[in-house]
């Protein structure tokens, strides 16, 4: 595996090597002693979830004011996603910044985010399929959002595809009204 940190610390590219021959491909994707060791960041995923998605649907930006937060890999198992990690950690020198990470299923590459980053992925094909490896369960009273379309942040959605997006999406405050409600990770 090829570990890469990215702009945001917290957050890292995993690239795993494939093996392939006449009946397709095989690879490691998640091994939890090569993470640790090139991180330090003890992934325990305890949930998994699936999405799939149309193309052009924006998903988040999501994360958790949960005390353990909610770490995530995730991971394109078909089509491909534009995939972000956005810093809504107030007390981080990176807060209001974002990355994005192209993501495929031909190439297999994940994202891992640590707790109290936000997270958002925009689908770039019909029936994308992702799944997230995560670190706590589901709490929908610590599940927070940013709408995708925060002045503060400018996120740089892909302008050939037309947005599909939860109305809650739309709809969740901005990045300085979840900080002014106190409702960023601490």
């Amino acid at each position: 595996m090829i570990i890469t940190p990215l702009s945001i610390s917290g957050a890292w590219l995993i690239e795993g090597k494939r093996f392939g021959d006449d009946r397709g491909w095989f690879q490691e994707w998640f091994k939890k002693s090569v993470i640790f060791a090139q991180t330090g960041f003890d992934f325990n995923p305890v949930q998994t979830n699936i999405s799939k998605s149309a193309a052009g649907s924006i998903r988040g930006i999501h994360y958790s004011i949960a005390p353990q937060g909610q770490g995530k890999l995730v991971t394109v198992m078909s089509g491909a996603i534009d995939d972000f990690v956005i810093d809504v950690r107030p007390y981080s020198p990176t807060f209001g910044k974002w990355e994005k990470v192209r993501l495929d299923s031909q190439t297999g590459g994940s994202l891992l985010l640590s707790p109290n980053l936000g997270h958002a992925f925009q689908a770039l094909e019909n029936d994308t399929i992702v799944s997230y490896l995560v670190t706590a369960e589901f709490n929908p009273e610590a599940e927070k959002g940013i709408t995708p379309f925060c002045p503060h942040l400018s996120i740089e959605w892909d302008p050939s595809i037309a947005p599909l997006i939860s109305q809650k999406d739309v709809d969740a405050p901005t990045l300085i009204d979840q900080q002014k409600s106190k409702n960023l990770p601490n």
